[in-house]
């Protein structure tokens, strides 16, 4: 079975015979490629594997998952193509990888926090947890698409209170969103604009290696 997408893969070192592992997905931004993303994972490697995948668009220096057609507004027929993409690698990496099933992540910057969300959405009782670095849910997702059940699952879900490229009211919509649902959501914001800083970092990673304790 090929690969549906390109992804950079890091591991333990030391794989036990008949032992499962979690997984976490990772997803960069607009313009950047799945190399970018491997700092903000940094020293999960020996207990997770952790996927780092590549949108599939070229978005020169780097790739997208998706294209744009207004502010806050992505192609339907793009975005939905990118949803089925990451569904079947995720699909793809369970079939192929020793994954623990019931300790799967999605996690993502930007683009990759939209489709991180949109997929916790779409994906359900698969994910337990999600870190949602500046994103947003497109208001198609919320009123279209086929929400499940999401009480089970646990967020980090983080904005930067002077982000010029997504409105920090969307970070908090995102909580509030996610909370309606019944979900469990930790929600941090910065004195930063759209980037991840130290303090954002120390404090999602904290967040799942308690959430990989419960």
């Amino acid at each position: 079975m090929n690969s549906p997408m390109v992804y950079e893969l890091h591991r333990p070192k030391e794989i036990a015979p008949n032992k499962t592992y979690p997984a976490l997905f990772v997803m960069h931004g607009i313009g950047s490629n799945e190399q970018n993303m491997l700092s903000l994972v940094k020293g999960l490697e020996e207990e997770y594997f952790i996927f780092s995948l590549r949108g599939h668009l070229e978005h020169p220096p780097g790739f997208a998952f998706f294209t744009i057609q207004g502010y806050g507004r992505p192609h339907r027929e793009v975005f939905d193509q990118a949803i089925s993409k990451v569904t079947s690698f995720i699909d793809y990496a369970a079939d192929q990888y020793p994954l623990d099933s019931s300790q799967l992540y999605l996690m993502g910057f930007s683009q990759g926090a939209i489709l991180s969300m949109t997929l916790g959405l779409t994906l359900g009782e698969r994910i337990k947890g999600i870190i949602a670095l500046s994103g947003y849910i497109p208001g198609f997702v919320k009123e279209d698409y086929n929400v499940k059940p999401v009480h089970h699952m646990s967020l980090f879900i983080s904005h930067g209170e002077m982000d010029q490229i997504l409105p920090y009211e969307w970070g908090v919509a995102n909580k509030e969103y996610f909370q309606a649902l019944g979900a469990s959501v930790t929600f941090k914001t910065y004195q930063e604009g759209h980037t991840v800083s130290l303090q954002n970092f120390q404090d999602y990673m904290k967040w799942l290696q308690d959430s990989l304790k419960k």
